[in-house]
């Protein structure tokens, strides 16, 4: 297997800005090391000990936060920077789509600009004279080619500058999230050539955040994470490892606040309180009239007080994100220091914008309360979560059939739902979709052929 990139081994430190000390350049010369002086707190690793290989004729795509070391790893591989540590090798012509429009002058024509451009990424005039073109025609600008580039829009401007770097014919392409430079006709012609590179044998290594993308497109991924290379291989182990460390990490945001959350309602409930010479309980809020108009917070006079609430996931197990269709429970711990006989639980689910997507209580779905004392639990089960993906919240309460409020927690409890599609709204029904045998689509695993239909050809709703 014959390689069109290989990097060995390679370390990228950086050297922070913003201290008080800073060496002379003439200094760092004469001791043979910039970065010799400075004290580890003064430096900044951006890739750590990374190695990897781009076979010829493949598609790598690279994954990661933002600040894993991504573009750094590209900007190494289009020779824009040098390693500290490590080799760095790269056989064929490159073309990088990293920093698009780099060296247009803002106050010639995209028409010179296209000229100066071409030359600087190795085409000769004559070559650029033969695609200048489909140049213009791709970067769909044919009626502002002569105007000065500071007249244009960042779109327009980013456009020209992806039109050039993708006609320059390289052996190998690199791309730095350069899909958004313009609408969704003209990200799909974009993907349409780099389609096209593929079918010609060329190397592309593609950085990017579209994980759908790295999927379709690339033959091998590779994760990095804080400079660090943490896997690389299939693209779909690759993404799916990656996901697994996304979601941990939003585990633990989504849990701190909403421990902060409710921390900082009962404080301002109790500060309150005690300013007021009463409870909160004496203006009761209605759940089934006012929960809509109500502001995040915490009220009530705790007789039967809240004290615990959890998301379980299908396991039983604490969670706080979820996919589309998975089971959610949200568990209540109540307490009261007597026996109560008249009190509802309910229930209120939110997105993020504060609209409502269910609520209910026990009075509702008539349950007729008769005994409580001490702790105990309630338990909502959802058999189904079937939202869109997004961030949710929760309204959770107990109180009187009256609507005196022992407790209530308004939109204090966050939990997130992902899934692989993108689809838009709030609720996400069980479906099918059914057609003729005339309706044919390409299968969602492989491109290489139709999806053989029998009868009415029928696709799942896969999350």
């Amino acid at each position: 297997m014959t390689s069109a990139i290989e990097l060995v081994n390679v370390s990228k430190i950086y050297r922070r800005y913003g201290g008080r000390h800073f060496s002379t350049l003439k200094s760092a010369l004469l001791q043979r090391s910039i970065l010799r002086d400075l004290r580890p707190s003064e430096t900044f690793p951006a890739l750590t000990g990374v190695t990897f290989t781009v076979p010829k004729g493949s598609t790598y795509g690279v994954i990661g936060r933002n600040g894993s070391g991504k573009s750094t790893a590209l900007k190494l591989v289009a020779g824009i920077t040098k390693p500290t540590t490590g080799q760095v090798h790269v056989d064929g012509r490159i073309s990088a789509l990293i920093e698009l429009g780099a060296g247009f002058h803002p106050e010639i024509s995209g028409r010179e600009n296209v000229f100066i451009n071409g030359i600087m990424l190795g085409l000769t005039k004559r070559e650029i004279q033969e695609r200048f073109d489909e140049i213009v025609d791709f970067a769909e600008l044919r009626e502002f080619i002569d105007a000065p580039v500071k007249t244009y829009s960042s779109g327009m401007y980013m456009r020209l500058g992806f039109a050039v770097a993708i006609h320059v014919n390289p052996d190998v392409l690199l791309v730095d999230e350069v899909l958004a430079v313009g609408d969704e006709g003209f990200t799909h012609k974009c993907l349409d050539k780099f389609a096209e590179f593929r079918r010609r044998g060329k190397t592309i290594l593609l950085v990017t955040h579209s994980l759908n993308l790295v999927e379709r497109f690339c033959d091998e991924a590779l994760w990095l994470d804080e400079g660090h290379a943490m896997t690389h291989g299939d693209p779909k182990r690759v993404v799916g490892a990656y996901l697994t460390k996304v979601s941990e990490g939003e585990e633990a945001l989504l849990a701190s606040t909403s421990a902060k959350a409710v921390e900082e309602a009962t404080r301002a409930s109790v500060e309150e309180e005690s300013s007021q010479g009463g409870t909160a309980a004496e203006h009761p809020v209605d759940p089934t009239s006012n929960m809509f108009a109500a502001t995040e917070g915490r009220w009530g006079s705790r007789e039967i007080e809240i004290f615990d609430v959890t998301f379980l996931d299908a396991a039983g197990e604490p969670s706080h994100v979820f996919h589309s269709g998975d089971p959610m429970s949200i568990r209540l711990k109540v307490r009261t220091s007597k026996p109560a006989d008249d009190f509802v639980f309910g229930i209120g689910l939110f997105n993020a914008e504060g609209v409502c997507c269910y609520g209910t209580n026990t009075l509702l779905e008539e349950m007729s309360p008769q005994h409580l004392d001490g702790e105990a639990e309630a338990s909502f089960a959802i058999d189904g979560l079937d939202l869109v993906e997004g961030t949710y919240k929760v309204d959770v309460a107990v109180h009187k059939q009256d609507g005196y409020q022992y407790d209530y927690h308004r939109l204090l409890y966050t939990f997130r739902v992902k899934s692989r599609i993108r689809d838009v709204g709030i609720y996400r029904p069980r479906h099918r979709w059914a057609f003729s045998p005339g309706v044919q689509f390409k299968s969602a695993s492989t491109a290489s052929g139709p999806v053989s239909s029998t009868g009415s050809g029928q696709g799942s709703d896969d999350r």
